[in-house]
């Protein structure tokens, strides 16, 4: 499962108390696996027995003068009342381009969960920029070399009207209602990386992002 973002501008000139933006080239889509995706894997309406620690739902990127910020989203949405998901036997990679390769990444961050023997849930993550390997325990701000890393249970940030959706596709109508939101009041599990652009190599003005997981033990 797989999900792509392309083309992020890495401007000089936004300050830190500016909101970032996500800037797409011109010439580039956004090519994507969304909530649910593939079906037959990972929704519950499909399969009975979904996927869901290796359903990628977003990723989301954005940047400040000196720093960029990537969530990586999986396993939702899921109600409020679901613990975070965190399977060890799933591998995560996060791939950060910074020479336009869609292929070959400068940084595979690649990262999984374990239990200690008390049963305490941690990440280790590898080829993490400006820090290289780095563990610690899941919900806690992991922080290195002015990396800053945290793993833990997160409000869904996307809004989408899927009853709109739905009803649109249906009568050939367009039913979309902006304050309508399906994802409202559910969650999912999120590793959320905060990486000074230094770390990424003297001169990088754009990058490209992809991820995927693997699951050990089967094919997907």
């Amino acid at each position: 499962m797989s999900k792509i973002i392309r083309g992020l501008l890495l401007g000089a000139g936004l300050a830190a108390a500016v909101p970032a933006v996500l800037l797409l080239a011109p010439d580039r889509g956004v090519r994507a696996a969304d909530h649910l995706d593939p079906p037959a894997r990972t929704d519950p309406a499909v399969d009975m027995t979904p996927d869901k620690a290796a359903d990628i739902t977003d990723i989301y990127a954005w940047h400040t003068a000196s720093d960029l910020i990537i969530a990586f989203n999986f396993a939702g949405p899921q109600a409020i009342t679901l613990p975070a998901v965190y399977d060890r036997n799933v591998l995560y990679t996060l791939n950060v381009s910074t020479d336009g390769s869609l292929t070959a990444p400068a940084f595979p961050i690649r990262f999984r969960f374990g239990t200690d023997p008390a049963g305490n849930v941690g990440i280790r993550l590898e080829n993490v920029p400006g820090v290289g390997t780095i563990e610690g325990p899941v919900e806690t701000t992991l922080s290195r070399n002015g990396v800053l890393i945290r793993a833990g249970l997160y409000d869904d940030p996307f809004f989408f009207d899927l009853q709109g959706f739905k009803t649109t596709q249906s009568t050939g109508t367009l039913s979309f209602d902006k304050n309508r939101n399906f994802f409202a009041g559910q969650n999912l599990t999120a590793v959320v990386f905060q990486i000074p652009r230094t770390a990424l190599g003297a001169g990088v003005q754009k990058i490209r992002i992809w991820a995927d997981t693997s699951r050990f033990g089967g094919q997907l």
